[in-house]
């Protein structure tokens, strides 16, 4: 099978081997300014200050690029980086993926344009086999987020995960969390701890599958899904990975369910985690 990462992803390096009360007579606090929405938070057409990733980039036209930049408040957004390919331009070495960036930028089209992007810093770079996790964790934002579809707990989530693949966490529990999360924001993860056929709670010992749309059902002799015991669903739902058979069973549990919801579109870094028997 083919290891090139996809076309729209930065490629990876070469692999290496291997987020009762106070006295009456005090008076009330005052109320708490509710957080502003996204929308609030824009001037006319101007975004500023707001946290970043970049996902992927690619050239356009001579000295500029295109990036897909996942933001805590707007989602995944579309930018041109006016001459960032230039020698000389500033932001040259902050575009880069997996660093914590303040972005800002102008326009009310689906394609708008970068004005300032600065590091932020505080984060450990990725190496070796967690760099390709963050490269698959980018794909999956990529292919699974609409663009203009604010997440900001998949946000935090991410900027978390990032952190613990630096922190040498075991990459297999890590990735499954966040496979996990990242279904459950977009609003197709299906609640593991009930069985769709009788709406009873999963039991331990029962085996099952999970439909994709719906969720677990007991196992059928003709069923092509994957099989799975109760114990490793409701393993998942807490986010317990100690047991080995819950590794082992959620890794192609959730390779079933990510596959599903993509359509067939395939995910490049995931095979070369695959060859490398790290995913």
């Amino acid at each position: 099978m083919s290891t090139t990462p996809d076309a729209t992803l930065d490629a990876p390096p070469a692999a290496a081997p291997v987020d009762a009360g106070a006295p009456a007579a005090t008076a009330a606090a005052p109320a708490k300014r509710p957080r502003a929405s996204s929308r609030e938070r824009t001037v006319g057409t101007k975004v500023a200050g707001q946290p970043a990733f970049v996902l992927h980039s690619y050239p356009y036209k001579e000295t500029s690029l295109i990036i897909d930049l996942f933001t805590r408040d707007f989602g995944r957004v579309a930018l041109i980086a006016k001459g960032a390919k230039r020698p000389h331009s500033q932001l040259r070495g902050v575009l880069q993926t997996f660093q914590p960036l303040s972005s800002s930028w102008v326009g009310k089209s689906e394609l708008r344009t970068l004005t300032d992007a600065e590091w932020v810093g505080g984060m450990l770079p990725l190496e070796k086999t967690a760099l390709l996790c963050g490269f698959y964790l980018n794909e999956l934002l990529v292919k699974l987020l609409a663009r203009d579809d604010a997440h900001p707990a998949l946000f935090d989530h991410y900027v978390s995960t990032l952190n613990q693949l630096a922190h040498n966490e075991p990459a297999p529990i890590v990735l499954r969390k966040f496979e996990r999360a990242l279904l459950k924001e977009t609003g197709v993860a299906a609640d593991l701890t009930r069985c769709v056929e009788t709406r009873r709670s999963v039991q331990a010992g029962v085996i099952y599958v999970v439909d994709p749309e719906r969720g677990p059902r007991p196992e059928r002799a003709s069923d092509p899904w994957p099989r799975v015991a109760g114990k490793t669903l409701l393993d998942m739902e807490c986010e317990n990975y100690e047991d080995v058979a819950t590794q082992v069973q959620s890794k192609q549990l959730m390779r079933f369910l990510v596959a599903h919801h993509l359509n067939g579109a395939p995910l490049n870094t995931r095979q070369i985690l695959i060859d490398l028997s790290q995913l």
